[in-house]
């Protein structure tokens, strides 16, 4: 099997999760990549760049399927128009070296950010988590990544509409647990809670799932999953207030109590920007995801869980492994 991402965060969870089941997995790395996911897996790994299309067709000869899960997952870049065609590039090339392969099945992954966010559903204002019939136009989308992650859904759909490509989607919505070398946005937040270092919290709300609940719902795609269809892999919608106090609770800290409006955050981020520009250091909090928090951003897993019998956990255990992980690798203090 060929796992693109294998060094990232579901990337290894995914391959780590094959290897478990008796694949053979191979990646492909770049020389300057973090070998901390893969140094104590017997993984076959390629050197090069998915942007490089002559090196995705060699990984891909002689494979039996392909879990694209490797993407440019960043919030902000100097440079925005980077992470779209970084992703559109990357995917693009996998697409096509698989189709031309004769690959059996493909799993792509794709991100709930291809998904409207919820609206208030009731006159009480009562959030409706959204699912997989709310695809969002690209001009929607909020932040480059979000951009870049629709325009290559669009394009694995054009390829199985047109081309006849066997692949599968699944939107993961938001992915916690160990081996969040990065961290992940959201892995972020939590090392930042665990480290005392939130204060206050904005009124938004997150979809938090285990890592390795993703990671199962992969596999089950790629035996059940339909060509053309996609699948919110999710767990529990959980207010970002409770979240907080969650992870205070495992750490033994006092949660934020401090609500804050997204608007008066603005002049913060726009300086988190400006000096991350400096520094190249990519900022903690930004313009883009403020205006994502407006949104609670709650979804459905329903119709993974009807088609591919997808279950995933408890929150909480995912939280408690994530910091424990976290503690265990040097990020907390």
């Amino acid at each position: 099997m060929l796992v693109t991402g294998a060094g990232g965060f579901v990337g290894s969870a995914v391959a780590r999760l094959l290897t478990q089941e008796g694949h053979h997995v191979r990646t492909i790395m770049r020389a300057s990549a973090p070998r901390r996911n893969v140094a104590d897996m017997d993984w076959e790994i390629l050197n090069g760049d998915l942007r490089d299309a002559a090196v995705v067709e060699r990984a891909t000869k002689g494979v039996e399927g392909v879990f694209h899960v490797a993407a440019d997952y960043r919030l902000w870049a100097p440079d925005p128009d980077e992470i779209r065609r970084n992703n559109v590039a990357m995917t693009g090339n996998v697409m096509r070296a698989a189709l031309a392969a004769d690959v059996r099945r493909i799993v792509y992954t794709s991100s709930v950010a291809t998904i409207e966010p919820p609206a208030a559903g009731t006159p009480e204002g009562e959030i409706r988590p959204s699912d997989e019939t709310r695809p969002l136009d690209e001009a929607k989308a909020i932040g480059a990544y979000k951009r870049s992650k629709v325009a290559a859904e669009r394009l694995v759909e054009a390829m199985v509409r047109d081309a006849g490509l066997p692949a599968v989607i699944v939107n993961p919505s938001m992915p916690i647990g160990p081996r969040d070398v990065r961290p992940t946005p959201t892995g972020r937040v939590v090392v930042e809670a665990a480290s005392g270092r939130m204060p206050a919290f904005v009124d938004t709300g997150l979809n938090l799932v285990h890592v390795d609940d993703v990671a199962r719902g992969h596999l089950d795609a790629f035996r059940i999953g339909r060509a053309g269809e996609r699948y919110i892999l999710g767990g529990e919608d959980v207010p970002l207030r409770q979240m907080l106090a969650e992870i205070a609770a495992l750490t033994g800290r006092s949660p934020p109590r401090i609500r804050l409006a997204p608007g008066l955050l603005m002049p913060l981020a726009v300086g988190a920007e400006a000096w991350a520009r400096l520094s190249g250091r990519e900022p903690f909090v930004s313009v883009d995801a403020l205006r994502m928090s407006r949104y609670k951003m709650y979804y459905s897993s329903a119709k993974a869980a009807r088609e591919l019998d997808y279950r995933a956990r408890p929150h909480h255990e995912a939280l408690a492994d994530a910091i424990a992980w976290f503690r265990e690798a040097g990020y907390l203090r």
